[in-house]
């Protein structure tokens, strides 16, 4: 068993680990409900061998099951992180995800804010270098990041611009990560 099998049959239990806090009696009984769905399309942004053709139709949901919405100092909203689960789907037959993980908003203006997220994925790309072009990805399960800029059209919807990016942080031989970005429009519920 190579170190890499072995670590990749080790994170599912310590994802499971680390989020035990979330259902909690507490998490449990919290408003699961969606509270913003994101449609969008993004494009690969990587170059020469590892660029993915066509685009990539995206939607995304939002819940807030610790209250983040009502958080009302930096610490308590840096503790209460919503959660999100993705799908990016490829027009072009590379690499698809379907993700989840925690973000994070910051208002930078009654407007403008940034959101920040972390979490996992699971994507159909390949994993060896096969001499083929695309990215390689090493693993089935990556690390999955993100990074917004949002503007507030009204109260229901914002227009956010969106750059993210996912790979296995070298725990697995070959590493080019899938990095994308786009558009994105929001409808808050």
């Amino acid at each position: 068993m190579s170190v890499c099998r072995f670590l990749e049959c080790l994170r599912l239990p310590l994802f499971l680990a680390a989020t035990i806090p979330l259902f909690s009696n507490a998490s449990l009984a919290a408003d699961w409900s969606v509270k913003e769905i994101r449609l969008g399309a993004t494009a690969s942004i990587q170059t020469k061998s590892t660029f993915e053709s066509g685009f990539y139709p995206t939607v995304v949901l939002y819940f807030d099951p610790l209250d983040s919405a009502n958080a009302a100092t930096w610490r308590e909203k840096l503790l209460r992180p919503q959660l999100h689960a993705g799908l990016s789907v490829s027009s072009a037959g590379n690499a698809s995800q379907v993700y989840a993980g925690f973000n994070w908003k910051v208002d930078i203006t009654d407007r403008v804010f940034l959101d920040l997220g972390f979490g996992g994925t699971v994507h159909n790309g390949d994993l060896d270098d096969d001499g083929t072009d695309g990215p390689k990805l090493g693993c089935s399960l990556l690390f999955h990041e993100y990074a917004a800029a949002g503007f507030r059209v009204t109260d229901k919807v914002d227009i956010l611009a969106t750059i993210d990016h996912s790979s296995n942080a070298d725990l697995c031989d070959v590493n080019d990560g899938i990095s994308h970005a786009g558009l994105m429009l929001a409808y808050k519920f």
